[in-house]
């Protein structure tokens, strides 16, 4: 049954990868509203999630917490099939399709000498935002989780490579990126998920309340001399995009690692703010409470964790 499923699976996700290409660019769009619209429909599960963040995170509910999380599902689908279709870009079409703005210029320049860890979360469009960076001549080694199918794997694989990339998985990824990064070669990181207390996490703000992300850009950077260098890209009605690039951050001697994460958080939560529909809400960004005893201003899911108390003991 097993060997079936992966096998449609991957039959589904070439032909897609196949098609998409091919398709109009307002088609894209208007496909991306509708799965978007209907997967947030389908996915109770995922929708009540979103909907406990918004309230939790922004206080809001009712029809405008309804519609921040369907727009949230369809900038996810966007996301994804501009992935697929982006096999239409190139060298040359590429700048056809995006803006970029720049509050790094100098950092950028000297990260084209040295290297640097370039940051961005969940929000916009995360995947061509690193698809538009390899056309400007900057190779990421990539930490991308594989798929239990492994032919996904490879397809994807080969979507994020597109323009000059190395995705990697995740065992052994500390070492492949401090080769990588000791090389003057680049990193590229997702650092808005949660992740389990522990040596390279830290619990910073995030829209008021705590949770618990990696510090592996912070500890990196710290370890190689090297910016931190976070940015988002924005999604336009007319299917182009909007990059911003924001200040370079290099960790100070007497700078904790949760205060560099925290200061790299702080310039996505005002990109949020200003385009909440972006993020992913669907995801339970605050697992943990911040003390023993139920917290209503953290959603339903959130669970004590003897671990997190301890690093904001540890913290404090």
């Amino acid at each position: 049954m097993k060997k079936l499923r992966y096998f449609c699976e991957t039959g589904l996700v070439a032909t897609a990868a196949w098609l998409l290409p091919r398709l109009p660019r307002a088609l894209i769009l208007a496909m991306a509203r509708a799965i978007g619209a209907i997967a947030c429909r389908l996915d109770r599960r995922g929708r009540k999630t979103a909907l406990e963040n918004l309230k939790a995170a922004l206080g809001v509910q009712g029809p405008k917490a309804e519609a921040l999380a369907r727009g949230s599902y369809q900038n996810f689908a966007r996301t994804f099939l501009d992935l697929f279709w982006s096999a239409r870009l190139n060298r040359d079409n590429w700048p056809e399709f995006v803006t970029i703005h720049h509050g790094a210029q100098d950092a950028e320049a000297r990260a084209r000498e040295v290297g640097a860890l370039w940051v961005t979360p969940h929000f916009g469009n995360f995947e061509l935002a690193s698809l538009f960076w390899g056309f400007r001549d900057f190779q990421f080694t990539v930490v991308a989780q594989d798929f239990k199918n492994p032919a996904l794997t490879g397809i994807f694989k080969r979507l994020r490579e597109h323009s000059g990339h190395t995705v990697i998985t995740q065992q052994g990824a500390m070492l492949r990126l401090m080769k990588t990064l000791k090389r003057r070669g680049h990193a590229a990181l997702l650092t808005d998920l949660n992740v389990e207390p522990g040596r390279t996490a830290a619990a910073i703000d995030c829209f008021g309340l705590k949770t618990c992300v990696t510090t592996l850009h912070v500890q990196l950077a710290r370890r190689l001399g090297l910016a931190i260098i976070p940015g988002v890209c924005l999604p336009l009605p007319d299917g182009r995009y909007e990059v911003h690039i924001f200040e370079a951050i290099e960790p100070r001697p007497e700078q904790s690692d949760r205060v560099v994460a925290q200061q790299v958080w702080d310039h996505f939560e005002r990109a949020i703010l200003d385009r909440p529909d972006g993020w992913l809400w669907m995801y339970k960004h605050w697992r943990y409470q911040p003390a023993l005893g139920r917290n209503p201003a953290y959603p339903a899911y959130a669970k004590v964790s003897g671990a997190f108390l301890k690093l904001l003991e540890e913290q404090a």
